[in-house]
């Protein structure tokens, strides 16, 4: 679903399920990617589908040094991203990686490894800081040119845990928060994202960056943000697992804001352990993020232990029943994950849950607006930018339409600069309906004695149309966990016609450990993740 639309109609619309079309995308040059996608593709990557256990086997055996695997990848993403099938998923990459890579070799010759991150390479969301020479710009064109002071507190811990910064990931600009008939992966600085599998297919957003590369393997794993649905749509778009952490457990300080309510960053990765691997090391306690205090004593640095095969036995999962009409190919999908779930030892129960909220929607976009506003003023008001607010930006982009603006325009950011302070009846208000999702979703699980409930993530990749924008994929599952800050994972599912879709488990606050276990349990049974295809078109040559 067109998540933008989903948070404005929501209140009016419900949660539905409608029917799912796979158009063949239009050879209209206007709505298209502005670069023709090349020919045949021949992908014989030496570090196709590598892991991070891998990675460090590889290194400890003196295979492959950290700087020989950063090589790699940087060469991957001029012979993929830049050349070849043109993702334009990595915005930047950092002049430095190579030298930072060769000085983590030389800890681990003196006997040092920082832990299970040493020496991998990791690609970050160009909306979180790094104090380097990367920019970090949210794909704004106004922010061209911005570099940080200094590391968010994720860069920071990633960087302490041994990866290697990689570069940056191109997203949908400002996280997908400036036009209501954006196309999803598209900024002003980095041009249109493409989907690994199909390329004139959307990689969803905002994290459509982040999606594309991990797919195509052009870095070990990578850092998304989400806010509703932005790291889950673009991982089941691109065939690979996101998670969305309680809000709390990661930090934001140094992350370019939407919602000081429901943003935070997550793992991409291409398997549920890695996944694990890289949670751990973004958690802990940020003086800077308020909401982190939340997680002392409930954050784990290692989420390994609870990766079990066996760890769909005993469980009790919601079956979000909405699911179980609509498209048949996204149906016959959530059918086949729902019968491996039982085939595990799990018992599932049919239950409602969207039909349960489809009255919070709507105040959930007034929210943002809100929040949106003064984060990001907040944000801009001491970054080294050309711009120190909301303000500046639209105005920007106004005395820059042309490059800033070709396609779509900014009516998000002006309805955003409408609104009032966070003392406004209008936003407290607001505010006050959507915390009721945790009560309803607590309630709904305790009722059924449940340890997740599962959906669909989202239905598979509509075609790019930078005229028109997003379409409805007739599935979304993102909304309750992202309204109550609860967990969230997807983990591929299957695909029609070549194109992913992911199955989603949800679960109460902090119980990352446990959804991990489950969704570990359901991969390791089912085994659906695919190499991407590089395949131009679905349309017949």
């Amino acid at each position: 679903m067109n998540r933008r639309n989903f948070i404005k109609n929501t209140s009016a619309a419900g949660f539905s399920a409608t029917t799912l079309a796979v158009a063949a995308c239009s050879t209209d040059k206007q709505t298209k990617a502005t670069d023709a996608a090349p020919g045949t593709f021949t992908d014989d990557f030496v570090l196709n589908e590598v892991t991070i256990g891998e990675l460090q086997e590889k290194m400890k055996a003196g295979q492959y040094s950290s700087a020989d695997i950063t090589k790699l990848y940087l060469d991957r993403i001029e012979a993929v991203d830049k050349n070849g099938p043109r993702l334009k998923s990595v915005i930047e990459v950092n002049p430095d990686a190579l030298t930072i890579a060769a000085a983590l070799d030389e800890e681990r010759k003196a006997g040092k490894v920082r832990g299970p991150l040493h020496g991998i390479p990791v690609l970050l969301k160009d909306n979180i800081d790094t104090g380097d020479k990367l920019m970090t710009t949210a794909g704004s064109l106004a922010l061209n040119g911005h570099k940080a002071a200094k590391d968010a507190f994720v860069t920071a811990k990633l960087r302490e845990a041994g990866a290697v910064i990689l570069g940056k990931t191109n997203l949908s600009e400002w996280a997908n928060f400036r036009s209501t008939r954006s196309s999803s992966g598209w900024s002003s600085r980095g041009g249109q994202t493409r989907n690994p599998y199909v390329l004139d297919r959307s990689p969803c957003g905002s994290s459509s960056g982040s999606g594309s590369a991990v797919s195509a393997n052009l870095c070990a794993v990578a850092v998304g943000t989400e806010t509703d649905g932005s790291v889950i749509a673009p991982a089941s778009f691109c065939g690979v697992v996101g998670i969305k952490p309680t809000v709390g457990l990661v930090s934001r300080s140094g992350i370019i804001p939407i919602s000081s309510t429901q943003d935070t960053a997550g793992p991409m990765t291409r398997t549920v352990t890695d996944a694990a691997i890289l949670l751990g090391a973004m958690t802990g306690y940020d003086p800077a993020d308020a909401v982190t205090a939340e997680s002392k004593g409930k954050a784990l640095t290692d989420y390994t232990p609870f990766l079990k095969a066996d760890g769909l036995t005993g469980k009790r999962i919601g079956v979000e029943k909405s699911f179980l009409t609509g498209h048949e190919g996204v149906v016959g999908l959530y059918k086949q994950a729902v019968e491996v779930l039982k085939k595990q030892g799990a018992t599932v129960v049919e239950v409602d849950l969207l039909k349960s909220l489809s009255d919070i929607g709507g105040a959930e976009f007034t929210i943002l607006q809100y929040e949106f506003k003064d984060g990001l003023n907040k944000y801009l008001a001491t970054a080294n930018a050309r711009v120190s607010s909301l303000a500046d930006v639209i105005a920007f982009n106004k005395k820059n339409e042309a490059q800033a603006m070709p396609f779509f325009k900014q009516e998000t950011l002006e309805s955003s600069e409408a609104k009032g302070g966070l003392t406004s009846k209008e936003y407290t208000d607001a505010l006050a309906k959507t915390r009721g999702s945790r009560q309803r979703i607590d309630q709904l699980m305790a009722a059924n004695k449940l340890d997740a409930i599962c959906g669909v993530s989202i239905g598979y990749a509509g075609c790019i149309d930078l005229v028109n924008g997003d379409y409805d994929t007739g599935f979304y599952f993102c909304p309750p966990a992202a309204m109550a800050g609860y967990p969230h994972i997807t983990v591929p599912m299957g695909t029609v016609h070549g194109l992913p879709v992911g199955f989603s488990l949800m679960a109460g606050a902090y119980q990352e450990g446990s959804l991990l276990g489950i969704a570990y349990g359901y991969e390791q049974a089912s085994k659906k993740r695919i190499k991407p295809t590089f395949t131009n078109s679905l349309i017949p040559s």
